[in-house]
C-alpha cells in the first residue's frame, strides 16, 4: 500500500519451497526471508554472495530466488527501480500471536528493524456478521481491539482482505493450470504441440469440452481423429 491505496505493480507471489507439508509458520518465514534477502540484493550494486551472513537455505542460490519471485504482473517488466523490492514501513502478519512470533524471528535473525504487527480475526468471530480484530504488538501478553468504526482498523481489514484476494486468485490459477496440464499429458496422440495450441486457443478444460470435434479438429496441428481423443478422456475425468 502507497498513500492509502494498493500499489499493484510491488505485488510478489512466492511459491513455497524450503518447506515439506502444511506448516503455515515454517511458510511465512520462508517468504519473509526470500522477500528481505531480494531487498538486499537490490540495495546493494553488488549481488550477494553463497557465503554472505544472509544465511541462503541449503540448495538455494540468490538465482533461485529470484528466478522464482514473480511479479504480480504479466507485463513486460520496466527497469529497476528504488520501489521495486523496498522496505516496508511496517509488516502486518495475517495471524495471530503464534504469526506474529515465527515473524519476529526472521526479523531478528536478518537483523531487521521494522515495525511488525499481526491481525487476526477475534475468537468466535468468523461470521460475516461479526467481523472484530484483533491487533497483536510485540511484547504485549493480550492483543488490541480497535473500535469497529476505527478508520486504521478499516485500513488494516482493507489490506489484510487484498492480500487474501491475491494469494486465493494466484492459487486458483495454478490449481486450474495443473489441472489442465495433466488431463493434456494423459491423453493419448497429444503431444506438446497440441497440447500447446489447446492451451492456447481454449484456456481451460472446461472450454475444451464445451467445444464441438469441428471446433477442436480445425485447430492448428489437431486432427477429427486426435478431437475425439480429446473429448473421449475429458468427458471420462469430468
Amino acid at each position: 500500500m502507497r498513500e492509502d491505496a494498493p500499489k499493484n505493480s510491488e505485488y510478489r507471489r512466492f511459491k513455497i519451497k524450503q518447506v515439506e507439508g502444511p506448516n503455515d509458520y515454517a511458510s511465512h518465514q520462508e517468504v519473509l526471508r526470500r522477500r528481505f534477502r531480494k531487498a538486499a540484493t537490490h540495495a546493494t550494486s553488488l549481488p550477494a554472495k553463497p557465503d554472505d551472513d544472509i544465511s541462503l537455505p541449503v540448495g538455494e542460490t540468490i538465482e533461485d530466488i529470484i528466478q522464482d519471485d514473480e511479479p504480480a504482473t504479466t507485463e513486460k517488466p520496466a527497469a529497476v527501480t528504488q520501489h521495486d523490492w523496498a522496505m516496508p514501513d511496517l509488516v502486518i502478519i495475517d495471524g495471530g500471536k503464534g504469526h506474529l512470533n515465527a515473524a519476529l524471528e526472521v526479523m531478528r535473525e536478518l537483523d531487521l528493524d521494522i515495525p511488525t504487527i499481526g491481525v487476526a480475526k477475534e475468537e468466535g468471530s468468523h461470521s460475516k456478521l461479526n467481523t472484530a480484530e484483533e491487533i497483536y504488538i510485540p511484547g504485549a501478553s493480550d492483543p488490541i481491539s480497535l473500535p469497529r468504526n476505527s478508520q486504521g482498523l478499516y485500513l488494516l481489514q482493507r489490506i489484510r482482505d487484498e492480500a487474501h484476494r491475491f494469494g486465493i486468485t494466484y492459487h486458483r490459477k495454478l490449481r486450474s493450470n495443473r489441472t489442465f496440464k495433466s488431463v493434456l499429458d494423459e491423453i493419448p496422440g497429444i503431444g506438446p504441440k497440441r497440447k500447446q495450441a489447446l492451451l492456447k486457443h481454449f484456456g481451460s478444460v472446461r472450454a475444451i469440452s464445451n467445444a464441438s470435434l469441428d471446433d477442436l479438429a480445425a485447430l492448428d496441428g489437431m486432427s477429427r481423429d486426435a478431437a475425439e481423443k480429446v473429448k473421449e478422456y475429458i468427458g471420462r475425468v469430468e
